[in-house]
């Protein structure tokens, strides 16, 4: 598991971070602090840590013969998750377990067979361990998730500009800008933004624009724009025709 790429993860988190013990490789982490995050570790080398041994006798009961490594794979979603997906009582939970793994381990997040030859990270084919792990069956009784909810979690432009201001102005107090040089100072405040995560990019071995683009879909996500909001997808299918149109008349006309 050591030997999977960053890459080869494609989630809706911002946030992957491979862990080791003593040098030795333990397991990954998506989406810690987040409101879904999930966990992939060797579970012999946490009770090293945790001194937990009395489950060593179940693993044996279930066929473990004591050689092989135990690895656990975990998902924690946080009450807003449950909620949002209209889950409000134990009981419901319960019976949508099935309903749960799925969406965290074919929607929130899968492992794959990353393909060089395809730049859209979506598409490539979950690995065939993953598939398996996705295929678990928790025997609930509940029916489909809902999918649809309220974007109430997005905050108000007026929040946003308060906070990109306070920003800006802290950035042009720390580098010496006076106040009638406030474009000025946002202008290197922005330049500056972007070299930063332009290098954040570059750590991560991730082009630029596909890491803007990652983040820009956690934030639709995050506020269910991407999903509750026609009237932005409207716009950007009239976009998407009018250049459609216009490639066209340009290939008929010759240009």
């Amino acid at each position: 598991m050591e030997g999977w790429d960053r890459h080869a993860w494609v989630t809706r988190a911002s946030a992957i971070t491979a862990y080791a013990v003593s040098g030795q490789f333990s397991g990954w982490s998506v989406g810690l602090g987040g409101i879904i995050s999930a966990r992939l570790y060797n579970k012999l080398l946490e009770i090293v840590v945790s001194g937990k041994d009395w489950i060593l006798p179940l693993w044996q009961k279930a066929g473990w013969t004591g050689q092989g490594v135990i690895w656990r794979l975990e998902f924690e979603l946080k009450r807003e998750v449950l909620t949002q997906k209209g889950l409000s009582k134990l009981s419901q939970v319960l019976n949508h377990l099935n309903g749960l793994w799925s969406y965290a381990t074919t929607e929130w997040l899968r492992l794959t067979l990353p393909n060089a030859d395809d730049k859209t990270r979506s598409r490539w084919p979950s690995h065939p361990l993953w598939e398996f792990l996705a295929s678990v069956d928790w025997e609930g009784k509940g029916g489909p998730l809902t999918k649809r909810f309220s974007p109430t979690r997005s905050p108000n432009d007026d929040k946003l500009f308060q906070i990109a201001y306070s920003a800006i102005l802290s950035y042009m107090a720390k580098h010496g800008f006076e106040a009638k040089e406030l474009y000025e100072g946002a202008e290197d405040f922005l330049a500056n933004a972007y070299a930063y995560h332009e290098q954040k990019a570059h750590d991560l071995g991730l082009p630029f624009d596909q890491f803007i683009e990652e983040r820009l879909a956690l934030k639709h996500r995050q506020y269910n724009t991407a999903i509750n909001d026609p009237e932005q997808e409207a716009k950007r299918k009239a976009k998407e025709l009018a250049d459609q149109t216009k490639a066209y008349r340009k290939e008929s006309d010759g240009n």
